[in-house]
C-alpha cells in the first residue's frame, strides 16, 4: 500500500510532536510537511517547519491539526482551497467557530473530535446509553483533570461527555449546560450538568461522569497514561477519512458506534 502523505500543524506543541513520533513508526504515513505559527530555523525530526500556507499543504493528502481555534480556522481556509482532508483535535471553539467548521465541511471531509482515544469514545457512547437508561430521576455531573498547561476548560472530552448525557436525554448540551467550576475539591449535582476541571502536574487526562438518584450513584470513568493514545487515534482517523466525501465526521463514525 502506498503511504499517505501527511501534514502536521503545531509541530512544536505536545500533540504535534507526538503525532510526528507516531507517524514515523507507522507504515501507512509519510510526513511531507510540518507547520508552526512562526518561522523556525531549526529542523524537527529532520523536517523544516513552515508557516501554514498553500505551499506547505500542497503535497499532503490529509492534514492533522492539534493547535488553537484561530490556527485551525486558518488551516481549514487553506485546505478548502486545496480540497485537502483535515483531522481536527483542537478544542475550545466558540459557537461561531463551530458554525464555520460545519460550513467548511460542505467543501471538504473533516473529522473533528475532542478526544481521539478509543477508550474515551467508548466512554462517551456508554454515557449516552446510561443517560437514556437511567432517565429523569438521576442527576449528572462531569469531572476532568489535565496537566497544568492546558488552557481551555471544561476540556473538549468533558464537553463530549456532557453532550453524551444530553443526547441520552434527547436534548442539546447548550440547553442543559450547568455551572463550570475550576480547581474545586468538590462540586454539586444540579438540574443541569455541572462541570469541574482541575489543572495540575503532568496529568495526561482523567474523566469521570457521575449519575445520582440520591439513593445510588453510577460512575463511568477513564484515565489516560500515554499521549500516544491520542496520536495513534488521530492517525486511525486520518486513514479512515481518506476515502470519505465532504462532510463533518467524528470518532463515533470511525468506530462505527450506532
Amino acid at each position: 500500500m502506498k503511504k499517505i502523505n501527511l501534514a502536521i500543524t503545531g509541530c512544536l506543541g505536545r500533540m504535534g510532536q507526538q503525532i510526528i513520533k507516531s507517524s514515523r513508526l507507522s507504515r501507512d504515513f509519510k510526513v511531507v510537511s510540518i507547520t508552526e505559527n512562526k518561522i523556525i530555523n531549526k529542523k524537527v525530526y529532520g523536517l523544516k517547519p513552515c508557516i501554514n500556507s498553500i505551499d506547505a499543504f500542497q503535497k499532503a493528502k490529509v492534514i492533522i491539526d492539534f493547535t488553537v481555534p484561530k490556527c485551525t480556522l486558518e488551516v481549514l481556509k487553506i485546505a478548502s482551497k486545496l480540497k485537502k482532508r483535515v483531522v481536527i483535535g483542537t478544542t475550545g471553539f466558540s459557537k461561531k467557530e463551530e458554525k464555520l467548521i460545519k460550513k467548511y465541511s460542505r467543501k471538504i471531509p473533516i473529522l473533528k473530535a475532542g478526544n481521539m482515544s478509543l477508550g474515551v469514545n467508548l466512554l462517551v457512547y456508554l454515557t449516552e446509553i446510561a443517560s437514556k437508561s437511567l432517565g429523569k430521576k438521576f442527576l449528572s455531573k462531569v469531572y476532568e483533570v489535565h496537566h497544568k498547561f492546558k488552557k481551555d476548560h471544561p476540556s473538549g472530552t468533558a464537553l463530549m461527555l456532557g453532550n453524551g448525557i444530553a443526547i441520552g436525554k434527547n436534548k442539546t448540551l447548550n440547553r442543559i449546560m450547568g455551572k463550570k467550576y475550576l480547581n474545586k475539591k468538590s462540586f454539586p449535582y444540579g438540574k443541569k450538568i455541572n462541570f469541574n476541571s482541575q489543572r495540575k502536574g503532568k496529568v495526561v487526562g482523567e474523566h469521570e461522569v457521575k449519575f445520582s438518584s440520591g439513593k445510588e450513584v453510577v460512575t463511568l470513568n477513564h484515565e489516560s497514561f500515554d499521549r500516544a493514545l491520542y496520536s495513534e487515534g488521530a492517525l486511525t482517523a486520518a486513514k479512515w477519512l481518506i476515502n470519505k466525501k465532504s462532510g463533518l465526521y467524528s470518532m463515533k463514525n470511525v468506530l462505527n458506534f450506532k
